[in-house]
């Protein structure tokens, strides 16, 4: 959401200035699938739809002084995400090499920025060879994003059943707390509305939106 809202809030005034450059920060990772990140690809995927969407739609509206940039790169060193990422082939990325080279892409108003560059070519084979194949490369160029994950040992079927017990047995208390919480919430916000309200106002609250909300 932080990219429709950041665009909301910058556009405008773009718009009206003629000129701006909007880059979205995606990743790889919005053009290919990756094990263990599906929330990761999934949001990186929109991302990159995002950019495509907006850069096309300012173009027909007219307004082809703004330009948009999407950066896709690999995995990046230091920044606590993926510093323990097991990656074939490519090595992860520097971060200082990464801003540099957003730097040069703003500059140069490419389109789409591929880090590194060579990768754009094996991208081109994703809609080439058969999934089997792409599929294949996919789990040996990265054969596993988390290493760090390790997984527990299963536990006896006593431990089990008395584990699965006292789970269901907290579940049940925290929806009975939720719901008394709900409700106490909701009674004293009806008693709040209430008192403030003008007796004569509207039951229909229309709001103006603002100037962000209808750029786009």
């Amino acid at each position: 959401m932080a990219h429709f809202w950041t665009t909301k809030a910058f556009l405008p005034k773009m718009i009206e200035q003629q000129r701006g450059h909007i880059a979205t920060i995606a990743s790889l990772a919005g053009h290919v699938g990756i094990t263990k990140l599906v929330d990761y690809c999934a949001s990186k995927f929109a991302a990159v739809g995002f950019d495509e969407a907006l850069r096309l739609e300012l173009d027909v509206l007219g307004h082809s002084n703004i330009q948009t940039t999407c950066i896709c790169p690999f995995f990046i060193q230091a920044t606590g995400m993926f510093d323990d990422v097991n990656a074939r082939w490519v090595p992860t990325l520097n971060p200082n090499d990464v801003a540099d080279r957003i730097i040069v892409a703003i500059k140069k108003n490419e389109k789409i920025t591929i880090i590194p560059g060579y990768i754009r070519l094996l991208l081109s084979l994703k809609w080439t060879f058969p999934w089997g194949c792409v599929g294949g490369l996919l789990r040996r160029l990265v054969p596993d994003a988390a290493p760090h994950g390790i997984a527990q040992k299963p536990l006896a079927k006593a431990d089990a059943a008395k584990q699965q017990q006292q789970q269901q047995n907290a579940g049940t208390a925290a929806k009975v707390a939720h719901a008394s919480l709900i409700s106490k919430h909701t009674t004293d916000l009806s008693t709040d509305f209430s008192e403030t309200l003008p007796k004569t106002a509207s039951l229909l609250v229309q709001r103006t939106p603002s100037l962000g909300e209808r750029v786009l």
